[in-house]
Formats: C-alpha cells, structure tokens, sequence
C-alpha cells in the first residue's frame, strides 16, 4: 500500500510539474506577443513619421519649382537630394556632342501606361542628344516619375527628374540652346529640353513631351531645344492629360502616375 500511495503521490506531483510548465509557457508566449505587438506598433508609427515627413517635403519641393509656370522648366539645379546613380549622372561636364554620332536615334521609353517609342535628332540637336543618350544608357531615367502635366496654356508631360520633384538632374547642366523653332510653335509628339527661364546653359535631364500644338513663347535664352519627336504612344500621354493633375489645377503633379520603368537606346 505504501508502495501505491508513493507511486500515486509521485504521478501527482510529476503531474502538477507539468502543469506549471504549461502555465509557464504560455505566460511567456503571452509576453512575446506583447512584445511584437508593441515593436509592429512602434515600426507602424515610425513609417507614417517617415511618410509624412516625405509628403511635406515633396510638396515643398514642388511649391519652388514653378508648378504655375507658363514654361517647362526645372527652377533649381541643386535639390538638395542624394540620387543612387553612377556614370554621367555625377559628371560636372556633360558628354560630348559628337557622341550623338550626327545621326537619328531610336528610343523606347517602357511606362506604367505603356510604350513610348521616340526618335532623337542627332544631327541637329547633338548635344542634347548626347546627353539623352549617354544618361539613357547609364539607366539614369529608369524607375523615374514623370511629375508635371500642364492642360492650359501649354500641353506637355515632364519628365527626367530622379527626384520627381521637378528640381533635379545630373550634375553637369549645358548649353547652348539648339534647333529651337522660330515660331514658337512646338507641334504635338515634339520632344524638347527644359531648362531654367532665361538661362540657355542650364539644361540638364529634364525634358517634356509636347501632346498637343503648343506655343511656348521665347524668354531673353531663346525657345526650347528640340532634340526628338515622339512616334509611337502619344495617346498614352494624351490619356494622362486628360485625367488631369491631382490638384484639379491646370499645371501640376500628374493624377494618372506615370513612371518610366526603363529607357532602352538603339
């Protein structure tokens, strides 16, 4: 009998052991999910800091950078933001002219709205070309966002910038102006340089695709350098114009995105 008792008295406490065992364990899983509960609500509130600190500084960006303006042009040439880009992007000197090779350029610009396909005027817009061309080539136009359509006065998309703010570009900017129209007329599907108001020196990666006949008149620079025209997949900008900005202004940030996923040159 004792030998019965002590067995049973022994199954009960390996028993009770176990049981707090258990407890134990689920109060320390409870405790590791409190614990990830507060890190999740921690990175949560840390990437909604992160968001907002990113939306005021893009819309202060784009407040400097003549949204309202009657011209395609980029209003600084320093946005004060670091771009993951090698090559050209961070030569002082742009390329050279004769690397447009004096000839006709075939370009396709593949976009979140489809294909683009353009062709540049080596011969007489070489360096414009050059620089298109040779930045293209590094992949400095992929993954970029085409941040301004304007739907009064002037009709074109802008493209270029790697910041999508409208103030960026690489860290060359160039001149002279070339092959610019003497009417002021930029016909739809021609695609042209912006550069700074009066200062014919400073075009760099920006440029805009003009989606219906435009007059841009000339400033104390000149007009526009026209490097290209568009063949291919001019209604997909005419779309995007047609949805508007995404203020419901007349010049602005485009409402439809669009991003150009890759430039491919041949």
């Amino acid at each position: 009998m004792t030998s019965k008792k002590q067995s049973k008295a022994y199954e009960l406490r390996r028993h009770e052991e176990f049981q707090r065992k258990i407890a134990a364990a689920k109060v320390e899983q409870q405790r590791k999910r409190k614990i990830a509960a507060y890190a999740a609500g921690a990175l949560v509130l840390a990437v909604i800091a992160v968001i907002v600190v990113v939306m005021l500084t893009s819309e202060d960006n784009s407040a400097s950078a003549g949204a309202t303006s009657t011209s395609p042009e980029p209003t600084s040439t320093d946005s004060g933001i670091e771009v993951d880009t090698e090559g050209w992007a961070n030569s002082l000197t742009p390329p050279g002219p004769e690397l447009a090779e004096g000839r006709v350029w075939t370009v396709d610009i593949d976009t979140n709205q489809g294909p683009i396909t353009v062709e540049l005027d080596g011969v007489n817009a070489p360096q414009a070309v050059a620089s298109f061309v040779s930045l293209a080539q590094d992949g400095f136009f992929d993954s970029t966002d085409c941040h301004r359509i304007t739907t009064e006065g002037i009709y074109v998309l802008q493209c270029g910038d790697p910041t999508g703010t409208g103030t960026g570009g690489p860290g060359y900017r160039y001149g002279p102006l070339e092959n610019t129209p003497d009417d002021d007329l930029y016909p739809a599907g021609t695609l042209a340089m912006a550069r700074v108001g009066n200062d014919p020196a400073s075009m760099g990666s920006q440029f805009f695709i003009v989606y219906d006949d435009s007059v841009i008149p000339s400033d104390a620079a000149g007009g526009y350098t026209v490097f290209g025209e568009v063949t291919q997949g001019l209604a997909i900008v005419e779309d995007v114009a047609q949805a508007g900005t995404i203020t419901g202004d007349s010049d602005g940030r485009p409402a439809q995105s669009v991003i150009i996923n890759e430039v491919s040159v041949s």
